[in-house]
């Protein structure tokens, strides 16, 4: 007697169930549009980051010890 088949399915990501619902409810130029808008916000993030890091080295520089 032979064991019956094993049928393995991957069960998806939270990230994959979200991009396939997302991919039901909006076109293409939506999708790509959010998308950009993101990448956007977190450039956006990265820059302050940079400037808050920039301001705080500058000030250390030009601190006069006391």
């Amino acid at each position: 007697m032979q064991a019956a088949p094993v049928r393995a399915t991957a069960i998806p990501s939270f990230t994959d169930a979200l991009r396939a619902v997302e991919s039901l409810l909006l076109s293409n130029g939506q999708r790509t549009a959010r998308r950009n808008a993101w990448t956007s916000v977190l450039e956006d993030r990265r820059r302050a980051k940079d400037r808050i890091e920039a301001q705080r080295v500058l000030e250390q520089t030009f601190t006069i010890p006391s």
